[in-house]
């Protein structure tokens, strides 16, 4: 198992960054698919989320035809 395996940072689009894919995590989102409809606004309150790993995820979302809330 790799270190992102490990740390659940494979559960996310690479390019997310491990603070990002922790803060998620620890607020009880599992996968990208958990984060569909997330309002943007609150998840920029997580500490280690960013505009950044935001423009990742929406990006990742808008692929399968979701989005962020």
């Amino acid at each position: 198992m790799s270190r992102a395996e490990a740390d659940g940072h494979a559960d996310f689009p690479k390019g997310t960054g491990l603070p990002a894919s922790r803060a998620f995590r620890a607020a009880g989102y599992a996968c990208l698919d958990d984060l569909a409809g997330v309002p943007a606004a609150e998840l920029t309150k997580l500490h280690g989320v960013g505009p950044a790993s935001l423009t990742v995820i929406q990006a990742a979302l808008e692929q399968t035809g979701r989005s962020l809330g």
